[in-house]
């Protein structure tokens, strides 16, 4: 990996953010606006693939179970992102399970309703192609992080993209609530080590918590994803 902050995969420095996920315009869209409660199943792995999710408000939890019974979490999305994509490329069939980490707001839209608004609504066409093109470049840096990068370092960049570090809001950022079970699955690594780290990395500030006292995660995190 080379030093240079700018070529960090998948982390940007604050004057190259991306922001938050462009705002979609809903009021000439159908959909189906529901609440779900922390730790719903929205929608399971080989359920009919028939509409694309947007997230309102809250977290959720995209993960996918082996045919050997191995559960891996592939994403955690927060406010504005869409999920449940695959639809429009021909998927017949969930490939993955979306859970609620909170209370969540999701406005749903059938298959053909979002084929007639990308057609229909340049705007709306807009907001959705950024939406994939930053997953696109979420996913090979993802690929990148798990081939080339230590455990400490997936860790940090996995806490760095949970606070979505690089947008304005200050200096330290709170991530969702996140079990060391759930960060060891992300990261591709055992609790024990996610526990060593996490403890390692609250000892030189890098990171706040203590119970049930929301994690909070400091700038300076940074730099052990910059360390060569």
């Amino acid at each position: 990996m080379v030093k240079k902050a700018a070529r960090v995969p998948g982390v940007r420095r604050k004057r190259a953010a991306a922001g938050p996920p462009p705002s979609v315009q809903w009021a000439s869209v159908q959909s189906v606006r529901t609440t779900h409660p922390a730790a719903t199943v929205i929608f399971a792995q080989g359920d009919p693939a028939n509409a694309i999710m947007h997230i309102q408000s809250g977290a959720v939890r995209l993960s996918v179970v082996s045919q050997a019974g191995k559960e891996a979490v592939v994403a955690v999305l927060d406010a504005g992102h869409f999920f449940g994509e695959g639809c429009l490329a021909g998927q017949a069939m969930r490939m993955a399970t979306a859970t609620s980490m909170t209370s969540c707001d999701i406005i749903s839209v059938t298959k053909s309703e979002m084929q007639k608004q990308l057609h229909s609504s340049p705007p709306f066409a807009d907001a959705f192609m950024a939406h994939m093109l930053t997953r696109n470049i979420r996913i090979e840096e993802d690929l990148v992080d798990q081939l080339f990068n230590s455990t400490e370092k997936r860790l940090a960049r996995t806490l760095l993209l949970l606070a979505r570090y690089g947008e304005p809001q200050g200096v330290r950022h709170a991530v969702p609530k996140v079990s060391q079970e759930l960060l060891a699955e992300m990261v591709g690594t055992t609790r024990s080590r996610i526990n060593f780290f996490m403890n390692k990395f609250r000892k030189l500030g890098f990171i706040e918590y203590d119970g049930d006292v929301p994690l909070k995660i400091n700038n300076s995190l940074l730099s052990v994803v910059l360390h060569d």
